[in-house]
């Protein structure tokens, strides 16, 4: 079988502008933004005009279509800022939208997509609980039907864009126990009995704002709804598929930048009159974090042409997000360990590398349920 580039001529492009973007409106700003804790509402607006935010979407909603490594080109470069929490909270749309495409009705994606695309409005997906964080079926937040409307009740915790997003495709619970009672419904925020309780004070994404959100006799109309009563388990784990695809494009990409870091560092930095990389041990740890990335990248982008191919390989995205988060987790600390104390300092991009790869292997299912999908696939 011939081999095949995974990007073309037109992901190039893609990524030529995306590079760009972020060059001239997020890289120069990304310190400021860490230490004030989130960074300005109008960079969605910035993206939606660049045609940033509408990557991978339909066009008849005023995205741009195209295979799934148009998605990825995007993915990789928004990370390459060096900011975990810049990248999580312009791409909250990519795990909030979906299920509204998925299983919306026309007239609601029409209302609620494009605003989106175009920057104009923020979309946050609001699953966990306080109670229920990868026990999607034991989420507790009910939605009551009366007539044209569901009166929502509950809580929400650590959502990422929680505090400014306009729209949360939500999961709540209309029926009986367990994963078949649980529905998903698109709330807008400006609906009365919706409050942001907190804003939570994280590890690392610092500039991301993650929310803590109250349901109190929130009334949404039955037509924001998405799909049928019981159907949001199911378009929940649809959802997951991809999330945890970008999330192991993500630990990819901070692997990459802690590597890049530290082979600079290693030319630059001296020690008993020579310089790191003059160290074997020092070459044998750069050889090992770039050896691991390479095989972690790989597996990655096939698990995604898998996906392109109309393939749905959940054992092997599992697989996947375990694996690159592994890496990164290895890659960040070997990246720090070769800086020695300026590792340990803000300044120095490794160190914020090191605290922003902690959640990813959080996030989109903990590790250890990623091992619980594999092993029941396997046996």
């Amino acid at each position: 079988m011939p081999f095949q580039e995974y990007f073309g001529e037109t992901h190039r492009l893609v990524r030529q502008t995306v590079r760009k973007f972020v060059a001239r409106e997020i890289q120069p700003f990304v310190t400021e933004w860490e230490e004030g804790g989130e960074f300005p509402r109008d960079l969605y607006l910035r993206a939606g005009a660049a045609g940033i935010l509408g990557i991978g979407y339909p066009e008849q909603y005023g995205g741009t279509e195209g295979d799934i490594f148009i998605k990825v080109a995007a993915i990789e470069e928004i990370a390459r800022c060096g900011s975990g929490g810049v990248a999580a909270g312009l791409g909250s749309l990519d795990i909030g939208l979906p299920p509204i495409l998925r299983l919306g009705s026309a007239a609601l994606k029409e209302r609620l997509v494009p605003p989106v695309l175009i920057g104009e409005k923020i979309c946050a997906l609001a699953i966990t609980e306080p109670n229920a964080g990868s026990d999607v079926g034991g989420i507790q937040t009910r939605a009551v039907r009366e007539g044209d409307v569901y009166r929502v009740n509950g809580r929400k915790t650590f959502i990422t864009s929680g505090a400014r997003a306009d729209v949360l495709t939500c999961a709540v619970r209309t029926g009986g126990p367990g994963p078949h009672g649980v529905s998903l419904l698109a709330i807008e925020t400006d609906r009365p009995g919706f409050t942001v309780t907190r804003i939570l004070k994280k590890m690392g994404w610092w500039a991301s704002d993650t929310a803590e959100l109250v349901f109190e006799d929130c009334l949404v109309p039955v037509g924001n709804r998405l799909g049928e009563e019981g159907q949001g388990f199911y378009g929940i784990m649809a959802n997951f598929q991809m999330e945890r695809l970008q999330l192991a494009l993500l630990a990819n990409v901070t692997s990459q930048l802690a590597l890049e870091e530290s082979l600079k560092y290693a030319k630059q930095r001296e020690a008993f009159g020579r310089t790191l990389e003059g160290f074997q041990v020092t070459r044998h740890k750069l050889v090992d974090m770039a050896t691991l990335l390479e095989a972690s990248r790989e597996f990655t982008y096939r698990v995604a042409a898998k996906i392109d191919a109309g393939l749905n390989p959940i054992k092997e995205i599992s697989m996947a997000k375990n694996f690159a988060c592994q890496v990164s987790d290895r890659v960040t600390y070997d990246a720090v360990q070769i800086h020695g104390g300026y590792g340990y300092m803000r300044e120095y991009l490794v160190e914020r590398l090191y605290r922003d790869n902690r959640i990813l292997s959080i996030g989109g299912g903990t590790q250890e349920i990623m091992k619980e999908i594999i092993g029941k696939l396997m046996l």
